[in-house]
């Protein structure tokens, strides 16, 4: 937080710096007139019509030129307020995608922290952190399976997870079973990324929930 603190100072800071120097190498908005008015006094000789009507002429442009030149000061100004408000809103979304990229890789690694898991086979529900989801009588099944087995720190393929579905042995099952009752559990719990990082597959080693064994109960 202080890092980010420092980089808007530093913006701020920066684009202050190239507004006082910028508005200290702008012209003089006065100076056209100057011009002017020393034309006036060094040539008191011009006084036929149409020189005086030259001289008025160029007054008028000398004023025009100055609020010009005020008008751009200004313009200058809200670009430079403009362009500040800009840097500080995309060092602060990048510094918020940094902070959700390393709070989405903490869920990846650690799983969904479940306070509370309660699998209802009778009424097909299952209830984690006090969210309801409605599943399918195969769903349940499936969690079911997945639940007793990490109560019991035992991971499942899926050649076992459908043997002990079906009450037969893993050698007579498929994996390819066992990995579709896992994808059906999942889409019954809506939200793929939810559902897959509680429901995970470690490699060469089987399904499992990622939660803590004593958050789980049956009833």
């Amino acid at each position: 937080m202080r890092a980010v603190m420092f980089g808007v100072a530093g913006i701020v800071g920066i684009l202050a710096l190239a507004a006082v120097l910028l508005f200290a190498n702008l012209p003089d908005a006065d100076a056209f007139n100057a011009r002017v008015e020393r034309i006036f006094v060094e040539n008191n000789d011009l006084t036929s019509e149409a020189e005086i009507r030259l001289l008025e002429i160029l007054a008028a442009s000398g004023t025009s030129f100055s609020d010009v030149l005020q008008s751009y000061r200004q313009i200058i100004f809200v670009l430079l307020v403009f362009a500040a408000a800009l840097l500080v809103a995309a060092l602060s979304l990048l510094v918020a995608i940094v902070i959700l990229n390393r709070r989405m890789g903490q869920i990846e690694r650690q799983g969904i922290q479940v306070t509370d898991l309660i699998i209802s086979r009778q009424e097909r529900l299952v209830l984690i952190n006090n969210m309801e989801f409605k599943l399918t009588e195969a769903a349940i099944e499936t969690l079911a399976a997945l639940a007793e087995a990490r109560m019991d720190e035992e991971f499942l393929t899926g050649a076992e997870l459908e043997a002990v579905i079906q009450g037969r042995r893993p050698e007579d099952c498929e994996e390819a079973a066992g990995a579709t009752r896992i994808k059906r559990l999942r889409d019954s719990l809506g939200n793929q990324m939810v559902s897959e990082l509680l429901v995970r597959n470690i490699a060469r080693k089987g399904y499992v929930l990622a939660i803590n064994k004593d958050v789980i109960r049956m009833v």
